[in-house]
């Protein structure tokens, strides 16, 4: 196995938004994803204040500079946001304190903090009303998805025709509750053509049936599963942090907000959702490889190894 996962938070007890991540933290989440067959990673940085931001993003741009084994897993960083839909439900775990409109200024910020290792960005196009921040990271070589968004199909449509080419975890990232037709989700699916689309195979963020049914219209070809894995990935239950956040995960593995209303990141792995594909939606090894090894890859511009 090669598996390749485009949003990874953390893992195995290590926060990568945590102001106190250090080289030990790093090379021990790196060694364990390598030990389950994981070839690479994207770390992610999520929504906090842009000195916060920074701060993690020189940090894991640093980590990554000194050492050979997190070179080897972590193949680029993921920035999720600030440039987020400021509503409840939409903006999900993401801090509202911290959510602002798309500035090129910020934008450039973020990138010099990187160290040049960002590889795909998550915005909601409605808060880039020009489109000059999209436009901004797409010639500079850098993926754009939409996410956490409510764009309208106007906006997706503006957005994807700039040059964004991916949506971050469809089904979440959203209100529970949501218009019967005009949605999101089905936005999103009726352009399903035009972008590489993201999905969490945990079962808790989707249920598996609809998961079939959005692999069936999206096409595997097009279809990439993340873990959006958080630093209980691959552990048990217990205490663990996702930046500002502090969670207690019970039996169920699931990562809830303390009030229940929203999921905060998932505890599931690579080979856990290879398992879950096979298993509750009948795909073949060859189909879950796609999904989980190959088109990552693709969909950010890497070869396949």
């Amino acid at each position: 196995m090669k598996f390749f996962d485009l949003q990874v938070n953390g893992y195995a007890g290590v926060d990568f938004n945590s102001d106190d991540l250090d080289l030990v933290q790093m090379e021990t989440a790196c060694a364990c994803l390598g030990r389950q067959e994981v070839d690479g990673i994207l770390a992610t940085v999520i929504t906090d204040t842009i000195p916060a931001m920074e701060r993690r993003l020189r940090k894991i741009a640093s980590l990554h500079a000194e050492s050979s084994l997190v070179r080897g897993i972590v193949k680029g960083i993921h920035i999720e946001g600030p440039f987020l839909n400021h509503s409840p439900g939409f903006r999900g775990a993401h801090p509202a304190d911290a959510i602002v409109a798309a500035q090129e200024e910020i934008a450039e910020r973020l990138l010099e903090a990187a160290g040049g290792l960002t590889k795909l960005v998550t915005l909601a196009p409605e808060v880039d009303t020009a489109m000059k921040t999209t436009r901004l990271l797409v010639d500079r070589g850098i993926v754009v998805s939409a996410g956490h968004t409510n764009a309208s199909l106007e906006e997706l449509q503006r957005a994807i025709d700039v040059g964004l080419s991916m949506f971050t975890h469809l089904g979440n990232g959203c209100p529970a509750a949501l218009d019967r037709h005009d949605n999101i989700i089905q936005r999103v699916l009726s352009l399903s053509d035009r972008l590489w689309i993201c999905f969490i195979a945990d079962g808790a963020h989707i249920p598996f049936f609809a998961l079939k049914n959005y692999l069936k219209l999206v096409g595997l070809e097009r279809a990439v599963i993340v873990t959006d894995a958080i630093s209980a990935a691959s552990l048990g239950p217990g205490h663990y942090t996702l930046g500002r956040w502090e969670l207690s995960i019970g039996d169920d593995l699931v990562a809830r907000s303390a009030d229940g209303s929203h999921l905060v990141g998932s505890t599931v792995t690579m080979q856990r959702s290879f398992e879950n594909l096979q298993r509750y939606l009948g795909l073949d090894s060859g189909q879950t490889r796609l999904l989980l090894e190959k088109n990552p890859r693709k969909a950010i511009g890497l070869a396949a190894e």
